[in-house]
């Protein structure tokens, strides 16, 4: 008897490994196959969003301390909160990591990023008490200093736990914890500048943590002689934090707490784009007590902004120059010049030259949040091609790397690949199939699916919160003057903002068999048929 070893992608987990959510089934993909590497590949989408919901899952840790488990999506909770975008849908112990993290913030307000053997190298890299050792279980927590964005991040994972349980009583316990981390980093003498009202930190590339210096792995402290500069990123997660605090407060009746909260917010914003906004993008760095490196500072592309994207700080123009200035790079340079971290790279940052790891590195995290940006900005087409181009890249390489070489197309791997894949499943659950939570637990949606981009006449897309048992169905049909959708949700109120084909018109709406009046809106090219159901069950035809 003669044993086969089957390729993973021919039966994907035994036979159903594309089933799963979030999932996209299109029955235009079956039975369409290629050859590549002497295997088959099934082509489909679905399996590719079943290799990146592995990616995110082979990043699951159990850390214990004083006898307790957690689970951590990668013990570094930057990491931990940017893979909630991926597996938000599946997990089921979403809190504990957080909530220990949370509940270890330190008196001055800052958070803890790390958990690491206690004689990891990075406790040697700052002092205290921006590292707390916990000698019963021979860990620590670190705090690397030059990072600014680990308190709007926390905000931002609260409310995506707080989205996916609908836990009231945890969400209010920790919101005094997650404005004080706010108000901190606002504040303290290392981390605001007054003069420009910003968050500034020490002059690194873009939101990563280290220095140009050449022991820059194992210096991560803020001196006198520190070179400080402000970087946008940082102050646009500021930004949404505040917004999302507002809302936290609103919800929970605090409107005079909510107001304060969205005028500071506000005041962030101004100062944003007075000092950083150069016309296309945000300039990588506005520089205090130093010159910086070159004169290129300004046109510099860094990947924060693309997380600007989804952050509200940019009004449709600005969107648009923002994904125009990555469209003009690529076609300049080649496909992966256009999700470069930073371009132009620095000539040598730290012990990085020029295209090396984050210093121009290409990286499917920012291609994910780029893609994400397209479908909400009227670059819906290129959004889409983002997306099959990084399906063309996973099918090259048998993964989607962390990093990739630019020039040559090697893996330069240097960070967690779950990573990139979230923002690439994120970018397919609120871009392509457009299903965001407005509430919590579903209630209320935004429903804006463009399905109408790819090739199928059948769609079928689930996606929600396992931990909750919350799920959203979504069926797609295309016929010859028809766009129809279905929508099964526990939601009571949803938002519909259904994109049309190219150059078709709406005539008419029929939900649930009854004709129906509409508004239309334009983003750039694209137009949508917009108006609101108050049910989460319902059978839409759009006649064109």
């Amino acid at each position: 008897m003669k044993l086969v070893n089957l390729p993973l992608d021919k039966n994907g987990d035994y036979n159903l490994g594309e089933w799963g959510t979030p999932c996209l089934i299109s029955n235009a993909d079956c039975g369409k196959k290629l050859v590549s590497n002497d295997s088959v590949i099934n082509d489909s989408f679905a399996v590719f969003m079943m290799h990146l919901r592995r990616y995110i899952a082979r990043d699951r840790r159990s850390i214990y301390i004083g006898g307790k488990r957690m689970t951590a999506c990668i013990n570094w909770l930057r990491d931990h909160i940017h893979e909630m975008k991926g597996y938000k849908h599946w997990e089921y112990d979403l809190k504990s990591y957080l909530d220990f993290m949370i509940k270890n913030q330190h008196d001055s307000g800052f958070f803890y990023e790390i958990t690491c053997i206690g004689d990891n190298f990075h406790t040697k890299a700052v002092s205290e008490p921006l590292v707390k050792f916990l000698p019963d279980d021979n860990l620590a927590l670190v705090r690397i200093e030059l990072e600014a964005d680990i308190e709007y991040l926390v905000v931002d994972g609260a409310v995506t736990v707080y989205k996916a349980t609908g836990d009231d009583e945890w969400i209010k316990s920790v919101l005094p914890a997650l404005e004080k981390g706010i108000d901190y980093i606002t504040s303290d003498s290392k981390r605001w500048d007054e003069e420009h009202g910003l968050v500034k930190r020490p002059f690194t590339i873009d939101t990563w943590d280290f220095l140009d210096i050449s022991d820059c792995s194992e210096e991560r402290r803020i001196t006198d002689n520190t070179p400080m500069s402000i970087m946008h990123g940082d102050n646009t997660g500021v930004y949404k934090a505040m917004n999302q605090l507002a809302w936290l407060n609103e919800r929970f009746g605090n409107n005079e707490k909510a107001n304060e909260w969205k005028c500071r917010a506000e005041k962030i914003l101004e100062n944003l784009n007075k000092y950083c906004w150069n016309g296309n993008f945000y300039t990588h760095q506005i520089h205090l007590n130093h010159s910086g490196i070159d004169e290129k500072e300004s046109k510099r592309l860094s990947l924060s902004n693309t997380y600007a994207l989804s952050r509200g700080t940019l009004d449709n123009e600005q969107g648009a120059k923002v994904i125009e200035s990555y469209l003009k790079q690529g076609e300049k340079l080649g496909e992966l010049y256009e999700w470069c971290a930073i371009y132009p790279p620095y000539e040598k940052f730290g012990i990085y030259k020029s295209g090396e790891y984050i210093n121009g590195g290409s990286a499917p995290f920012l291609a994910g949040e780029l893609a994400k940006g397209a479908f909400w900005y009227g670059y819906e087409e290129y959004g889409y091609e983002v997306l099959k181009r990084l399906q063309k890249l996973h099918r090259k390489y048998r993964e989607l790397g962390f990093l990739y070489n630019p020039e040559t197309g090697e893996d330069m791997s240097g960070g967690p690949n779950g990573w990139g894949a979230s923002a690439v499943l994120d970018a397919i659950d609120n871009g392509f199939a457009g299903i965001e939570d407005t509430d919590v637990l579903m209630k209320k949606i935004r429903l804006s699916p463009r399905f109408v981009l790819d090739k199928a006449t059948e769609l079928k897309y689930f996606t929600g919160y396992d931990v909750s048992g919350v799920l959203v169905e979504l069926c797609y049909k295309r016929k010859q003057n028809k766009i129809c959708y279905s929508l099964k949700s526990p939601a009571e109120e949803v938002d519909c903002h259904i994109l049309l084909p190219a150059n078709s018109t709406p005539l008419k709406l029929v939900v649930d068999g009854e004709e129906r009046p509409f508004e239309t809106s334009k983003i750039r090219n694209s137009l949508y048929v917009d108006f609101k159901v108050n049910k989460g069950a319902f059978l839409l035809e759009i006649e064109i």
